[in-house]
């Protein structure tokens, strides 16, 4: 499984169970650490959590490890490392104040893919 098709079961892993404001932006161009951020928001602490469980539930299935998850215990802000790909699940105000998508799109703007949940 190639990083696109990795990205694109995280997406899908998200849209399973309801994740908003779902974005996929492409990095390759901007960083050498990973290809694809996506960002998703979640309606409580408890969905953040959920979302990034099924998250790593599915790409183990499909055989990816996850390299680490951090602020589970906060729910907030959780990220998920993927190596290939960096997934950030937050709650609605944490992700409007550090406006992740727009940081990462400044490069790339014909890069960005949205999706309502």
């Amino acid at each position: 499984m190639n990083s696109e098709q990795l990205s694109t079961l995280i997406v899908d892993a998200l849209d399973d169970i309801k994740a908003h404001d779902i974005v996929k932006l492409d990095v390759r161009d901007m960083t050498t650490v990973t290809d694809y951020m996506i960002v998703a928001s979640g309606t409580s602490s408890r969905h953040v959590q959920a979302l990034v469980e099924n998250v790593a539930e599915k790409v183990k299935a499909a055989g990816y490890k996850p390299i680490g998850i951090e602020g589970e215990e906060g729910g907030e802000w959780v990220l998920l490392d993927l190596q290939d790909a960096l997934v950030h699940v937050m709650l609605p105000k944490v992700r409007e104040f550090y406006n992740l998508e727009k940081l990462w799109s400044l490069g790339s703007p014909g890069d960005v893919a949205v999706t309502d949940g």
